[in-house]
């Protein structure tokens, strides 16, 4: 059974009713299940991207092929006028619970994957490992003097996750980014006061000093470990 507009709507519904965390992922067991589903007119591409958005979310129960017929079942009972086999007072609360679960599952095994990554880059020439689990290297020194706990900075930056998917940058958008060190995660805050104005840096970030076991929906997947690419242009002061 293959989702069809309708369907896809229906989902949107559903999910404005209750938050997931959502997270990159795909079939599980193997790669992405391609549709042939005709998309002409621009209704059609907009439905499409309201399907994308809503898987989004999905991602994170980790549905295995079996189980997203589940869900398509509800859906199509629902748009039907079918009475629901089960009651929504019930099973509704569960829902969320679910979603928790299957993002901790899905962090669990992210974290066990990264361990070995984490240990070869620890053991790295130049890698400076912290008690925290901060893996830093310097790649260009810097000339200029370094920020302190709660200074707010001026940085380019670029991110991406273990396997080499960038998930943010600021040059791309042309555009440096400014914060205070105490409002970043901590995997920031302890590197960038390893810095000077005019240095760059690649910080390795494991889950635990970067967005933990929740993660960053829908580009950052509980658990990850993040690598990120920093140029300490200024400090602009406490």
């Amino acid at each position: 059974m293959r989702p069809t507009t309708t369907m896809l709507l229906a989902i949107a519904a559903i999910s404005a009713g209750f938050t997931l965390t959502g997270c990159k992922g795909g079939e599980p067991g193997g790669g992405p299940k391609a549709d042939t589903t005709a998309i002409e007119t621009e209704d059609d591409k907009t439905l499409y991207m309201a399907g994308v958005s809503v898987g989004m979310n999905l991602a994170s129960l980790d549905l295995s092929p079996a189980e997203l017929e589940v869900v398509e079942a509800g859906i199509e009972d629902t748009v039907n006028g079918v009475e629901p086999r089960y009651s929504i007072q019930e099973y509704g609360p569960k829902i969320q619970a679910l979603a928790q679960a299957r993002a901790q599952r899905k962090a669990e095994a992210e974290k066990a994957v990264s361990a070995d990554f984490l240990a070869q880059a620890a053991g790295e020439e130049g890698a400076e490992a912290s008690s925290s689990g901060l893996i830093y290297f310097e790649t260009e020194k810097g000339n200029g003097a370094s920020p302190g706990a709660t200074d707010r900075v001026r940085v380019h930056y670029r991110g991406t996750l273990r396997d080499g998917e960038q998930f943010d940058s600021s040059y791309d958008r042309g555009q440096p980014a400014d914060f205070a060190l105490n409002g970043v995660i901590p995997c920031w805050g302890e590197a960038l006061q390893k810095m000077a104005v005019g240095g760059k840096a690649r910080l390795i970030c494991p889950s635990s000093i970067a967005y933990g076991d929740s993660g960053r929906p829908p580009m950052i997947p509980p658990g990850a470990t993040l690598i990120f690419e920093v140029e300490l242009i200024e400090i602009l002061g406490s």
